[in-house]
């Protein structure tokens, strides 16, 4: 037997459809797009060490966050409203099922992804400010530091937080002007990888032998290389993990539907907008690697002297737009690049702190989170939502490594996906007869296959010895939601109430 929903609602005000299709598209596309695309492939260069495999694991990613989001765009056309995901979830299984969704987007995916990108934004201010840097500790005990770095990315958290505060309007407008400069700016990384950064060196190291797949890593103290050849079935376990990076650079796509309650005519532009931003990032995350595969080595020396000696592999700090840049510019091409990725992370940042808040706000809706965050202040925005999450997010930007984070947060995140999406077959059941303006494309089969394809890769990171460390702990702080539910569910006791309206 299910549980009812929740009812008990603070009186709060309302929330606005202030959002128009561009403006919901922006915030799918601006959530996308952070540091990853610029970064993550050195890693995934290390692991796959083929330039044809790693072409292979962005067009997977691509493919599987398009289906998802074809996908959720039946849930969010029948359940228009704020909070997304967490009521597809609760109104598919129960209240439990959309708190631990709930409790785990606070804990680790939304505010661990905000963290690590406000890091990214600091690491790269650092590029045109060396006094910006993680050398230097204010203060340090285990594995928390103050650094420059890290009191940079909290100043920008709480910029935007208080930005977002003044209203939806300032929040829309930010993200707009930020994600078309963004897209315009990975729109130049392409064309000008294609036009002016191709050479022979490039090209014929990464595309004589497209599928020669390898596991590279550094061995000894003298920049020696242990490099393992792939094939079969271990070369699928490590596209699995490789798939890590990409998966978390395209994740956040599904941020729209945490707004839900203010986009206008939300039945046709939230599908609309899940479809044009997530085909439109996933065409420029490939089309970017293409450029950093005919301007840099894909394979390289951690003891090269030049860019194009240390390959993709060993870009410095793994900053592979970096590396293409000074390929395609010269010098000045570094500090080109920080520029662009500092507007690229402040727009991410900007629509994740804008969205994360209205689901904290549905939960305390639900009288499962804190009681103040389910109230809207008198410009009609969760603000004590935003506060809570700058304060949790801030902390994590002291708390770990950006790879830790990543981790974290793709293994929760792949689980929440795959269960949403078989969510959608428990409603076509429970709700047979609900007005859906907008069908999932190629129900039942292609969403099955996204399930299937979701739980194998999480399997993947929960027995690779690489991501194993940091994905049991993300797993285990997806169950610890469960004591915490029925603690705040005996504290604050709730009633029934009809589903979500269809």
């Amino acid at each position: 037997m299910t549980e009812p929903s929740l009812t008990n609602r603070p009186s709060t005000g309302q929330l606005v459809r202030g959002l128009g299709l561009l403006d919901a598209t922006m915030i799918v596309a601006g959530s996308m797009i952070g540091s990853g695309i610029f970064i993550v492939s050195a890693d995934m260069a290390r692991q796959l060490g083929s330039a044809g495999w790693l072409l292979v694991a962005w067009l997977v990613t691509g493919l599987l966050t398009m289906v998802a989001a074809l996908s959720y765009g039946e849930l969010a056309a029948l359940m228009p409203q704020a909070g997304g995901q967490y009521v597809y979830l609760r109104e598919a299984y129960s209240p439990l099922g959309g708190f631990l969704y709930g409790w785990t987007l606070f804990l680790v995916i939304q505010t661990g992804t905000i963290a690590a990108v406000a890091v990214a934004f600091a690491k790269f201010l650092g590029v045109l400010v060396p006094a910006i840097s993680e050398s230097h500790r204010y203060l340090e005990s285990g594995r928390f530091a103050l650094t420059p770095t890290s009191l940079v990315a909290i100043g920008v958290l709480i910029l935007l937080t208080w930005s977002n505060s003044t209203g939806l309007r300032t929040g829309k407008w930010v993200q707009n002007i930020f994600t078309l400069g963004k897209i315009a700016a990975l729109v130049l990384l392409v064309l000008l990888g294609l036009l002016l950064g191709a050479n022979a060196t490039a090209l014929q190291a990464n595309f004589r032998e497209l599928w020669s797949a390898s596991f590279t890593q550094p061995s000894g103290a003298g920049g020696g290389l242990a490099v393992t050849p792939l094939s079969g079935l271990a070369l699928l376990t490590v596209l699995g993990t490789a798939l890590v990076g990409s998966l978390f650079s395209a994740d956040a796509w599904n941020n729209i539907t945490f707004t839900a309650g203010e986009v206008q005519n939300p039945r046709r532009n939230l599908p609309l907008s899940l479809a044009l931003g997530v085909g439109l990032v996933c065409l420029l995350y490939f089309l970017a690697n293409v450029a950093y595969l005919v301007t840099l080595p894909l394979q390289g020396s951690p003891a090269g002297a030049s860019v194009l000696e240390r390959g993709m592999q060993f870009a410095v700090n793994n900053r592979v737009g970096t590396a293409a840049a000074e390929v395609m510019l010269g010098q000045p091409g570094a500090a080109v690049m920080a520029v662009l990725i500092m507007v690229s992370t402040f727009g991410c940042l900007n629509g994740m702190i804008l969205a994360g808040a209205r689901v904290y706000y549905a939960m305390a809706q639900d009288r499962l989170f804190f009681e103040g965050v389910g109230r809207l202040n008198h410009r009609a925005v969760p603000r004590n939502g935003l506060v809570v999450q700058c304060a949790w997010a801030a902390l994590l930007t002291v708390s770990g490594t950006y790879n830790d984070l990543l981790d974290y947060v793709i293994f929760a995140a792949l689980l929440f996906y795959a269960l949403t999406i078989v969510g959608l077959f428990r409603l076509r059941r429970k709700r047979p007869t609900a007005e859906r303006p907008y069908r999932a494309f190629g129900y039942p089969v292609v969403p099955a296959i996204y399930v299937l394809a979701a739980s194998l890769i999480a399997v993947d990171l929960l027995v690779s010895p690489k991501t194993r460390g940091n994905t049991l702990p993300g797993l285990a702080i997806v169950l610890s939601g469960i004591p915490v539910y029925w603690l705040w569910r005996r504290r604050r006791p709730v009633a029934q109430t009809p589903p979500a309206a269809p």
